[in-house]
């Protein structure tokens, strides 16, 4: 799921201070390039965030720039965020999870020392295709 944020840019003592107006967050970053990233990065992380807590990601509010009120030194842009993407690279946390085979499959496996946890997540990838 993707969606485009309007970010401010503003120009600091070692970079940018970065304020998304849809989130009311602020970053950092040291120059232009990076307080692009940080914004994604923030923007990602508060993202999954309210999915965890059971809560909607908003719809940006403006996706027209122009309408985004900022100082004359600052920049405005818009920054993409793919949530599910940023979920994948960022979100490493293990679920336990108990199955149940056959007691002659267990044995084969086990005899054969297969890693149950690693086929599990082969097999899951593959049938959901990502």
């Amino acid at each position: 799921m993707k969606k485009v944020y309007p970010i401010v840019l503003t120009p600091a003592k070692n970079g940018y201070v970065v304020y998304v107006p849809d989130m009311k967050i602020n970053t950092e970053g040291t120059d232009i390039a990076d307080a692009i990233e940080m914004a994604r990065d923030a923007i990602g992380l508060w993202g999954i965030t309210e999915e965890d807590c059971g809560r909607k990601i908003p719809e940006p509010e403006t996706i027209e720039i122009e309408n985004i009120k900022h100082e004359s030194n600052e920049i405005v842009t818009l920054v993409d965020v793919d949530f599910l993407a940023y979920r994948k690279a960022n979100d490493m946390r293990t679920i336990r999870k108990n199955v149940t085979i056959p007691s002659w499959l267990n044995e084969a496996a086990e005899k054969e020392g297969v890693n149950f946890s690693q086929v599990l997540q082969e097999a899951l990838k593959e049938r959901l295709q990502v």
